[in-house]
């Protein structure tokens, strides 16, 4: 069984953001590996939607023996275990959101579907708090 390193970005600006943000960390840790970094969690304007609601964000590092599919499907099922029912792509757009959890990194692979695409562009290059959590894993 092979041990990979994945960074994912959390982020919730609907109810308790942090407590959203804590919920799912501990569900992360319970289903999909061993959370080694954590940034620390900073509040954000949305980004490429307009909305009143304040973004609350963290950067998690962790070790993993799942699969980027399965790992991309557990991390779905956590999304709407805790009451998100769409994500941007079946609406087209952005929306406010109790969680949303993005892969960034998965090891150091390249790969694009459909439904996954590692590493994510926007996080890693676009987004000026993203980039700035990541730096805080030593991400580049």
């Amino acid at each position: 069984m092979s041990l990979h390193y994945v960074v994912l970005l959390l982020g919730s600006n609907l109810g308790d953001t942090k407590s959203n943000l804590n919920q799912a960390i501990a569900k992360i840790e319970n289903c999909l590996g061993k959370i080694i970094k954590t940034s620390e969690m900073i509040e954000t304007q949305p980004v490429e939607f307009e909305s009143t609601n304040i973004f609350c964000n963290i950067a998690i590092g962790l070790t993993t023996t799942i699969s980027p599919y399965s790992f991309l499907n557990a991390v779905k099922s956590i999304e709407k275990e805790m009451g998100r029912e769409l994500d941007s792509s079946a609406v087209g757009g952005y929306i406010d959101r109790i969680i949303d959890i993005d892969i960034v990194t998965f090891n150091n692979i390249n790969f694009e579907s459909k439904k996954l695409k590692i590493p994510h562009h926007k996080h890693l290059c676009e987004r000026e708090f993203s980039k700035a959590l990541l730096d805080s894993l030593n991400i580049k």
